[in-house]
């Protein structure tokens, strides 16, 4: 770990929003979701909720999943769990969906928590994500078709929400602090050791003031002998740092 990428880290992590996410409502392109999730991670989105369409993903093979790693993707098997769970956040559902109630996008304050719900392209967002809505938004389209791609609209209207927030200084205090934003941190520095960490159901060991892990050797010899793991089993730390 770098000095460099290490500050590169803690930079991303004190611009990361939690009062703003998306959700995809029965999206099943697999690269559609792939670039929701890099949109946002570019205007600082540090949660995103994903409907599972009935049929499932498809899959496309140059799927780009990087991304992933720097957003958390809370998973859901119906829109109602993940309107519940913004909702229980205090945050205003928008809807971007044309019908007589929408508005033009730039018309809402985005500075207000936000969830941003987003349909698939040829059916849009569900009845049941209209009901619960409090808002419903549309792009202005001047051209003969009537709306973008999905990833692209969801780009169009976080980078208002990301403009309405650094004017009035949304970015500028950290919103992530205790131990989400150390265990991202972590999760971040280390990917595999807080994989393994998941696998066996250890707590993450100590991480330094440079990003390094404190006593790695004797943490790992801990967490194996209080889970009855040996060497030959799962190998030796230093195999997979």
């Amino acid at each position: 770990m770098t000095p460099a990428r290490l500050a590169k880290y803690k930079a991303t992590l004190a611009c990361r929003q939690l009062d703003l996410t998306i959700i995809t409502d029965q999206v099943n392109k697999a690269q559609n979701i792939a670039a929701l999730i890099r949109t946002c991670d570019a205007v600082g989105v540090h949660n995103a909720h994903v409907v599972t369409p009935e049929e499932g993903f498809r899959e496309h093979k140059r799927t780009a999943r990087g991304s992933q790693q720097w957003v958390n993707v809370i998973e859901h098997d119906s829109i109602m769990p993940a309107l519940a769970a913004v909702k229980q956040q205090g945050m205003q559902v928008v809807c971007a969906h044309f019908s007589d109630q929408a508005v033009d996008f730039r018309e809402l304050d985005y500075t207000q928590p936000t969830a941003l719900v987003l349909g698939a392209e040829m059916h849009g967002v569900s009845p049941q994500a209209i009901a619960g809505a409090d808002h419903q938004v549309v792009i202005p389209m001047l051209g003969m078709v009537h709306s973008f791609n999905v990833s692209v609209a969801a780009a169009v209207i976080l980078l208002e929400a990301q403009r309405q927030r650094q004017l009035k200084g949304g970015y500028s205090y950290p919103q992530l602090i205790g131990m989400e934003y150390h265990q991202t941190l972590f999760r971040w520095c280390h990917p595999k050791i807080a994989d393994f960490c998941h696998r066996h159901g250890f707590n993450y060991p100590a991480m330094g003031e440079d990003g390094g892990i404190v006593n790695l050797n004797q943490w790992y010899a801990n967490a194996c002998t209080s889970c009855g793991l040996t060497e030959t089993s799962i190998g030796r730390a230093d195999k997979w740092l």
